[in-house]
């Protein structure tokens, strides 16, 4: 590669990248550190990639999210605020998509996509398989965090709290206004546990469809929903210069009877901070 440094005058390398990428324009200049740089993404095939110019534009500072403009000072109804503006915008793909956090009981963690199906003032609702793996981190750590992101806002919501299965008449009731096909397929999948091909999943879906084409897929016993018990809410929006905003909202604990340092009463027992960015 040093050979190829030496060679290499800064013409070069610019006619090497147009070859490569003819739709780039790229401007070179001849510096060693260029060189360097260009040596090492090529011999490394994009396996050592340097990412520090991607951003983008978010709001201006005269677009910040302010206290005075909470829809309500109950994190709950304004989640429902920001919730409906996000299923309101048409370049939002799902906005009930949200992003389920789970850990061991020794605190190693696990991250994957689901989809929001209800909140109230309870908490936050969502169905999955009890045996799948963040069914079994939940049973011996049944505490959560949740993240909603909706890109095109340029807004966040994270939330923490403790979970518990939701009863039993409630996700009967819910597994059976699925259509049938989903209802099926969650009988199908055995979730998180090794299967030998797809094929296997096929042919174990032609089966039970043919078996429950004429009746009610009954709802398996390792299939039900959940609600996450919020104790902190958290607002996110951003900025260009990444003074981002940030308002969370959280339930003091019952030994905690006088607000601390800069922190305000909201409704429901709740209050709210603003954090730095």
């Amino acid at each position: 590669m040093r050979c190829l440094s030496r060679f290499f005058t800064s013409r070069n390398i610019g006619n090497i990248v147009k070859f490569i990428e003819p739709s780039v324009t790229l401007t070179i200049r001849s510096t060693p550190s260029f060189t360097s740089f260009f040596c090492r993404k090529f011999t490394d095939s994009g396996t050592n990639m340097d990412l520090s110019n991607m951003r983008k534009s978010y709001k201006s500072d005269q677009e910040c999210f302010e206290e005075d403009q909470l829809t309500s000072l109950d994190p709950i109804k304004q989640f429902g605020s920001w919730f409906d503006q996000a299923t309101k915008c048409p370049e939002v793909g799902e906005a009930n998509a949200m992003c389920l956090a789970t850990a061991t009981k020794d605190g190693r963690p696990s991250a994957r996509m689901v989809l929001l199906k209800g909140y109230s003032e309870e908490g936050f609702r969502f169905f999955s398989n009890y045996e799948s793996r963040k069914g079994a981190e939940l049973d011996c750590n049944p505490h959560a965090c949740l993240v909603f992101y909706w890109e095109p806002l340029n807004r966040q919501i994270r939330i923490e709290g403790t979970v518990e299965r939701i009863p039993y008449e409630i996700s009967c009731d819910y597994f059976h206004s699925r259509p049938k096909s989903s209802q099926i397929g969650a009988v199908v999948s055995r979730q998180s546990t090794v299967i030998p091909s797809r094929q296997y999943l096929r042919d174990k879906n032609a089966e039970l469809e043919e078996k429950y084409k004429d009746t009610n897929v009954p709802l398996p016993d390792y299939w039900g929903g959940y609600i996450v018990k919020p104790h902190l809410i958290e607002f996110w929006q951003g900025q260009t210069n990444r003074l981002h905003d940030r308002i969370v909202f959280l339930r003091p604990k019952e030994e905690e009877t006088e607000l601390g340092d800069m922190q305000h009463q909201a409704e429901g027992g709740w209050i709210y901070q603003r954090l730095s960015p």
